[in-house]
This record gives structure tokens, sequence and C-alpha cells, in this order.
């Protein structure tokens, strides 16, 4: 069982002063937060790209590289990577060169991304949105397997038996499916062989079950060895030295976040309620203490059959030195327990 962080690099207002911290700053801090995770032996701390004001890593191939080479063993990922506003090669290329730095620790996770503004950005129409993300994750995966490459498309101009450089120091680079639980994205990622990570940041996580079993189905009948192919969640969550700790420091930039993105979205406002209802150990929040969330990730192995945890923290801007310390407990604490019992439970099946 794998345990790790993900993170969007949040710049919002504080919610006590209404102050942001540059960009600037806090790519730093998350920079820190990555050296802290490999310190304390998380397995792995994957960045998600945006392109608005209030995330700051629209590059996490450079985020992480900053990172690799002051860490150890962390595996460095993207959570995710907007495959379908990017060019594939340069994805591969600035991954392949972060396996590099770190002697071969990088992976990508490729999404389409609930975020649209890289579209108008990079130039793209949102009526293709599907229709790109297949194209690019085909090219994706034909760079993936081969140093010299011959394809062609209705998106990107053609490439003819050219090499892509530099290679990675693993072959394959590995290459992850990420999903919001959409039924085709899961059947895909199964019948291409790819690891699955699902975001489970809503309703029961029980329920993402029948998707798992569904994504093994596809893969075995596509003739893949499901025992081989790791499955992700990442969730939102925060860890303190106490529970109701835990919860009164991570539901007000929570609960910020979630409102702003609420009016843009068209849901309802983010309440308490909600919020503890979320917490409670059949929700899809991870806030607590230690062995609270120690429990929850446990509870999801065994009824969901998740091999790899990314708790992502946090959801809005809270104080460096309280991300530093869910970091340390996530790392000393939670992930021992975890990995525990998780062999003790797996020698009894």
């Amino acid at each position: 069982m794998e345990i790790g962080i993900s993170t969007f690099v949040e710049t919002t207002p504080d919610v006590q002063t209404g102050e942001v911290i540059s960009h600037a700053q806090r790519l730093r801090e998350v920079v820190e937060e990555i050296v802290l995770a490999d310190q304390v032996g998380l397995d792995v701390f994957g960045v998600g790209e945006h392109h608005r004001e209030d995330f700051a890593a629209s590059s996490p191939a450079l985020v992480l590289a900053a990172a690799a080479s002051q860490t150890k063993r962390i595996r460095l990922t993207s959570a995710v990577t907007v495959l379908s506003s990017a060019d594939p090669v340069r994805v591969f290329q600035d991954f392949a060169t972060l396996d590099g730095i770190s002697n071969g620790r990088a992976e990508i996770m490729a999404g389409r991304g609930s975020f649209i503004e890289s579209f108008p950005l990079f130039g793209y129409d949102l009526r293709d949105y599907d229709e790109l993300f297949d194209e690019k994750l085909d090219l994706l995966l034909t760079l993936q397997k081969s140093e010299k490459v011959t394809w062609s498309g209705k998106h990107r101009p053609a490439i003819h038996n050219l090499g892509v450089y530099p290679r990675p120091v693993q072959d394959p680079l590995p290459v992850w499916i990420g999903s919001g639980g959409n039924t085709q994205s899961v059947i895909r990622a199964g019948m291409l062989g790819l690891p699955l990570v699902l975001a489970i940041i809503g309703g029961r996580p029980v329920q993402f079950a029948p998707l798992v079993q569904l994504y093994k189905r596809a893969a075995a009948q596509a003739g893949h060895d499901i025992s081989k192919l790791p499955i992700a969640s990442h969730s939102h969550g925060f860890i303190a030295e106490d529970s109701q700790t835990a919860a009164d420091k991570f539901f007000p930039p929570t609960q910020q976040v979630m409102n702003v993105l609420g009016k843009e979205r068209g849901w309802g406002p983010y309440d308490r309620a909600s919020f503890d209802q979320a917490r409670s150990f059949e929700g899809a929040l991870y806030v607590g203490d230690s062995e609270y969330v120690a429990e929850k990730i446990i509870h999801l192995r065994k009824n969901v059959g998740i091999t790899r945890f990314m708790l992502h923290v946090p959801v809005g801007s809270m104080p460096h030195e309280d991300v530093m310390k869910a970091i340390e407990l996530l790392g000393k604490e939670v992930a021992p327990r975890v990995r525990e019992e998780i062999a003790r439970w797996e020698a009894e099946q």
C-alpha cells in the first residue's frame, strides 16, 4: 500500500487576514513539502496542473524537478497533467527529463482536467474536449513505447520517423489515467492496461468499488495482468494531533475554495454540516488524528481495492507549518499503521 500527497499549489486568500502569498513563495513552500514527504517515508508526491490565479503550478514537471535532486526515494508525479490542451511530445520530454534528474522516479498522470482555463489559453475548442484527449493519449503512449515515432492525427501536425529525447530512465515511463469516476474513462484505462487514479472527493468512497471492478474486468478481458495494475485515489484531507483541531483548522479554507468553485459551477453553499458529514467514517474527507485517518485508509483499501492513497492537502491556503505537520504525521504515524494492517490482512487472504 503506497501513501502520498497531492497538491494544486494553492494561493487563495488567507481566511483570517485576506492576504494572498505570492506564487513564488508558495512554489518554494511546496518544494519544502516534497522534501519533507521524502524524509518521513512517504511513497509519492503529486502536483496538479492549473492555469488560474489561485493555483500556482502551471508546470508540474518543473516544480517536481526542483525537488528531485533534494529527494532520494519518493516518486514524483503530475496530478494531473491536462493532456487535452498539452503537446504530448513536450509532456513526454519534460517528464523524461524529470525521470533522469530523479534517477527513475517520475510518473505522468494524464487527465482531461476538470478546469478548462487551459483550453482557450492554448487555442483549443472545448467542443473537441473528448476527441482531444483520445488523440493526445494515443500519441503519448506511442512516445512511451518507441524512441523513433511515426504518428498522425487531426489536432496536431504529423510526426514522421523522428526521435524524441531525452529517453527516460524507466522503460516504459509510467503513465496513469486520472478519472473523476467516468465509466468510459475507467474502461479505457483497463483496456489499455494503464494504472488508474480516481478522484474521490465526494459521496461515499465505497461507492467507487464497482468502478474498480469494472476497470479490472476491462483489463482482464484485454489480456492484461490485473495483479500488476495499481489503483490510486486522491481525496481531500488533513491530519493534526487531535481530530477536532484537524477539523477546525481545515474547514475554513476548504469552505472558502469550495464556495468560490461552487459559484463558478452552480453548486450550493458549502457549510459546516456538509463538511462534518464528509469527514464521517464513510465520507470522502480524510480529516482527523493519525489513528482515525489511518482507519479510513485501511477501510478504503479493504472495501474498494485502492493500492495507492494520496491525501490532497491543503484545499485552500493554510499556514505552511500546519501543512508540514500534517505531512509529518502522515509519514510517521498514518503510513506505518496502514502498511502494517494491510500486510497482516493480505497475509490472511
